[in-house]
Formats: structure tokens, C-alpha cells, sequence
């Protein structure tokens, strides 16, 4: 967890300076004073919701970006990073005064006025947000500090309030941070949600932790056995506790079922060597402690969305007692614990990243961006952005080698999408291991798939495809090519139609078993069929989420 603000000091920003030292000795203090003069001076006389003073929070929200790790621009643009939005001071302005980097970061975090973009300004905003990190992905870390001291201090707003910043919290910005791979920053996070939106499942975890076992003996004889054990094996690594935060725990007892929060102890060890003595650690691992059938997974060679590598398992420990284990190397260990962000906490350890590995980094982003090129508004830009937070990972191979990341349940055609638009467009066929597969058939982790594609040129993509297709890029560019360059027949329109609703179906974790809701609900708004229906949903006469909702409500209260 990050640190909470100290007691205090005779100047407001010592605290932040000190910390921003630390980590960047050089750093340029004297404009990061200049800062904050500015922005105390333009909130003054503005109040939080809880009374303080305004400029607490700025200052805050700097604070953790001076724990985080990031450099003197980032910190400079957070003490500045509502002065545009809620006082006189101009974009104009603060490029004058403090430079136009600072001033991409705080545009990056202004967002738009709800009173003149009205339902689409929380889209707007966010494809905003997006665009500028694509820029520079600091805009990013900004928000992303500046919501968690929003969510630090949420108990002074109404219960509505709260659920509503805490749902998009969970939503959209836990995943942007997972993505990005800073979980110093996704575990305070997730907690300050499960309090928010659980506060018994929170309370249960609480009194959980505070009346478990006590684990201190059962890790400190792990670490002095496990210790030795590696120096005779000539492994240079350090052990350490890590236990789960709350929301992880309360995570994996709802996962599974559990009517009380349970959790395995848990150690790190972080070798000082190459990769492979990740797997030497392991393998004295294995040799001191029986290991767990099942319970291997190995990030390191198929490395999780956000880079995460680390070796997990899990083994009979002392007197039987199930012990969870992670290995990884020290390059490593920075990754997992600050994402992109290590690029500045760490420039040393940057400055020798590949540039492949560098472009890996923000792989993601980019992608989003090539969404955003495609999406003809903010909501579709937006439902699409959330479709893939919200789904789970496959690593796929191609029949030439390349591993490509999908999300679960995802088609040959999302590959080829994926892999190329025009070879997306052009897909006829699909080999899996050497044997045909329909182009509908769920792709499974470790598959090696070969796409078939036609040199026609004027080959597109079928309909139906919007049907099964998993990936918002393939989506997007599916139906972009449909409004582009293919007349909009009815039968399209139906497919698109009912494309729309599925999407927004599965972003509320449901299905249709038949068409029977459809029809239901076709002749409750006075359509004469469901093809009526859905041809205004694709002509974006109604919206599908809306029609999801009502579908739900009256599934929900009839009867069994």
C-alpha cells in the first residue's frame, strides 16, 4: 500500500520534495515549488467536499506519484492538474509558464464539461484520455493517482456517490492499472472498492487477517529453510512474505464459492541472476517441499497482458502446511510491482530494454488507439474499450511462430484481425494443429492456427462473423467496412443489430438461451417483429444496453 500523507511540515510541499529526492536526487525541486504556488493560488478559497482546503488534493495526488517513483514533469502536472478545469487558469497559460509537456498532461487529465457534451462526456472524456496517453502514457498515471486519492477520501459523499465512482473505479481504471502493470497502485485501489461496494465483504476479510493463524513462525521457518537451501545451490536470491491485499482475498473466496475468506501463506523469492536461475530456484524449491499437482503456472514464458513474468507454485510445506511461492528476477520484480511506471522510477534498468521490449510495453495502448481511428462515437469507443478490460487471456501461436494474445473465447477471425485488417477482411479458412476448424470455433490457450486468406481484393468479411467474432478490434473493423463499403441491406442490419445486443449482453455477464426476450420485447415497444427490432438497434435508433436492461428486469421477476 502506498503511503497515506505524514504529519504536516513548515513548507506544504517538504514532505513531496523528500520523497521525489529520494528517487530523483537531481530532480528540479524549484519548479516543483513554482507549482505549486500556481495551483495554491488559483484554488484558493475552493473547498473539498469535506472541507479542506482544495489544494490538498492536488498535493496528495502528487504525493503518490513521488512514492510511484514518477519524474519532475509528472509531478509538476499533478499539482497543477485540476487548475484548468475548476479555476481561470488557461491551457494557453500554463504552456507559457511551465512548458508543453506539462501542459499535454494536464489537458490529458481535464475532462469535458458535462453541461455542453452532456451524456457522451464520460466517453468523450475517457477517449481522451487515451488519445493523449498514447502521446505520452504519464496522462494516464496521473488519473490514475488522482482516483486513488479520490477514492481515500469517499466516505464524505452520499452512498449514491460513492457506488457510482467505485463501479467505475472497478469497471474502467482498476483495469487501465492492471494493463499498464502498476500494482503498487491496483491493490490500494481494488481495496478502497471492496470497502466501497462490500464493506461487509470487506469487514469479513478484516477480522479474517486480524484472527487468522499466526503466520510469522510457519514464513520465518520457510525462510530459514528455504534459504540455505538455495546457497548450496549456488542460487543468489532473496525470500520474502507477500500476502494478498483484501480484495484478493475476498476475490478468491467468491471465485470459489467460499462462505469464509481463506488464503494460503505466501513468499517471493527475487533472484539476483539470469532467468534461468528462476527455474533453479524452483527446482530446489520442488526438491525441499512436495509440490501441489496443478498448481504450476509459468508468466515467464508466456508473460501475463500487462508483461507480468514470475514462476508461481504451490507446495506441502512444513508439518503438510500449503505455502504459495512466486520466482522471479529482480528486473522482474520492478516490472510486477510498477508496470510502465519503472521506466522512471528505474531509467537505469530502462536505458537497457530492447526496443522490441520497449514497444511491448504499450502494445495494448496502441491497439486501443487503432480502435479509436474506427469507433464513429464515444460509446462505441467506450463499450468496446470495456469489452476487453473486462475479458480474460489466451496466448495463441501462429503457423510461423508468433505468439499473439487474445481474449478467452476468441475466433479465428479475431486472430486474424489481430494480425492484420486486411488480412482480417480477407479470412476464408483456419488450421488448428493442421486440421480445419469452422471460423466460429473458440480458440484455446497454446493453440497453433494458420489463417487462409483469399488474394481477392475485393473479398470482405461476412456478416455472420459479428455473430461470434470476441475481440472489439475485429468488431469495430467489421462493421466499419459494412457502413463503408457494403450496402446496408436489412439482413445486415439484423446481424449488426443482434451483434450489438450480444455485446451488451456480455458485458453484463449474460446470454440468450432463444429469441423469446427479443420477441417479447419487440411487441412491447410496438414493432411488428424482432428483425424490426433489431434493424433500429443497428441504426442506432435504440440503444442496446438500454433494451439489456429491460430484457434482464423481465427475466429476472417472472416466476420459475
Amino acid at each position: 500500500m502506498l503511503p497515506w500523507p505524514t504529519n504536516p511540515s513548515d513548507e506544504p510541499v517538504a514532505d513531496l520534495l523528500r520523497a521525489h529526492r529520494q528517487i530523483h536526487p537531481h530532480g528540479d525541486v524549484a519548479l516543483v515549488r513554482q507549482a505549486y504556488a500556481t495551483a495554491e493560488r488559483m484554488h484558493w478559497g475552493q473547498k473539498r467536499i469535506s472541507g479542506e482546503d482544495y489544494i490538498t488534493h492536488p498535493l496528495a495526488v502528487a504525493e503518490i506519484l513521488a512514492d510511484l517513483g514518477m519524474d519532475t514533469t509528472t509531478l509538476v502536472a499533478a499539482l497543477l492538474h485540476d487548475t484548468v478545469e475548476d479555476t481561470s487558469y488557461t491551457l494557453p497559460r500554463l504552456h507559457d509558464d511551465f512548458g508543453p509537456e506539462v501542459a499535454l498532461l494536464v489537458d490529458g487529465v481535464t475532462k469535458f464539461d458535462k453541461g455542453f457534451f452532456g451524456a457522451d462526456a464520460e466517453g468523450e472524456t475517457i477517449r481522451k484520455l487515451l488519445l493523449r496517453a498514447g502521446q505520452d502514457v504519464r496522462v494516464l498515471v496521473i488519473k490514475l493517482a488522482d482516483r486513488l486519492h479520490n477514492m481515500r477520501t469517499l466516505d464524505v459523499r452520499s452512498t449514491a456517490s460513492r457506488v457510482r465512482i467505485a463501479t467505475v473505479t472497478r469497471d474502467m481504471l482498476v483495469p487501465l492499472c492492471d494493463r499498464l502493470g502498476i500494482q503498487a497502485l491496483k491493490r490500494e485501489l481494488e481495496d478502497t472498492v471492496l470497502l466501497a461496494l462490500h464493506p461487509d465483504g470487506y469487514e469479513e476479510v478484516r477480522r479474517h487477517v486480524a484472527t487468522r493463524p499466526d503466520w510469522a513462525s510457519f514464513l520465518n521457518e520457510v525462510i530459514g529453510t528455504l534459504q540455505p537451501e538455495l546457497a548450496r545451490a549456488k542460487i543468489d536470491a532473496r525470500v520474502a512474505p507477500r500476502p494478498r491485499h483484501f480484495y484478493s482475498v475476498w476475490k478468491d473466496a467468491q471465485d470459489k464459492h467460499q462462505p469464509t475468506p481463506r488464503e494460503l501463506p505466501r513468499i517471493v523469492i527475487i533472484v539476483e541472476g539470469r532467468q534461468t536461475d528462476c527455474y533453479a530456484a524452483l527446482g530446489t524449491v520442488h526438491s525441499t517441499w512436495r509440490p501441489v499437482p496443478g498448481r504450476f503456472k509459468d508468466f515467464i514464458a508466456s508473460p501475463k497482458n500487462n508483461l507480468y513474468r514470475s514462476l508461481h507454485t504451490t507446495v506441502l510445506g512444513p508439518d503438510d502446511q500449503p505455502l504459495e511461492v512466486l520466482i522471479r528476477t529482480e528486473p522482474m520484480h520492478r516490472a510486477a510491482e510498477y508496470g510502465i511506471v519503472a521506466n522512471f522510477r528505474f531509467p537505469e534498468f530502462t536505458a537497457r530494454l530492447s526496443k522490441q521490449a520497449r514497444a511491448e510495453q504499450l502494445a495494448w495502448l496502441h491497439r486501443v488507439l487503432d480502435w479509436e481511428a474506427v469507433a464513429d462515437d464515444a460509446q462505441r469507443f467506450l463499450d468496446a474499450l470495456r469489452c476487453d478490460l473486462s475479458e480474460g487471456q489466451i496466448h495463441v501461436f501462429t503457423d510461423d511462430g508468433r505468439r499473439v494474445q487474445l481474449p478467452s473465447g476468441s475466433t479465428a477471425v479475431d486472430l486474424a484481425y489481430t494480425l492484420d485488417v486486411h488480412t482480417g477482411h480477407r479470412c476464408v479458412a483456419a488450421h488448428r494443429g493442421g486440421r480445419l476448424i469452422p471460423l466460429s470455433s473458440p480458440l484455446a490457450d497454446g493453440d497453433v492456427v494458420e489463417i487462409v486468406y483469399t488474394d481477392q481484393a475485393t473479398y470482405g468479411p461476412s456478416p455472420d462473423w459479428l455473430e461470434f467474432v470476441r475481440t472489439p478490434h475485429a468488431r469495430l473493423q467489421i462493421t466499419q467496412w459494412f457502413d463503408d463499403g457494403e450496402p446496408a441491406t436489412i439482413g445486415h442490419k439484423v446481424r449488426i443489430g443482434r451483434a450489438a445486443i450480444g455485446l451488451a449482453l456480455r458485458q453484463r455477464n449474460r446470454g440468450l438461451a432463444n429469441d423469446d426476450p427479443l420477441m417479447s420485447l419487440a411487441d412491447e415497444l410496438g414493432y411488428p417483429d424482432m428483425e424490426a427490432l433489431l434493424v433500429a438497434v443497428a441504426e442506432h435508433r435504440l440503444a442496446p444496453e438500454e433494451l439489456v436492461e429491460r430484457m434482464i428486469k423481465a427475466v429476472d421477476t417472472t416466476p420459475p
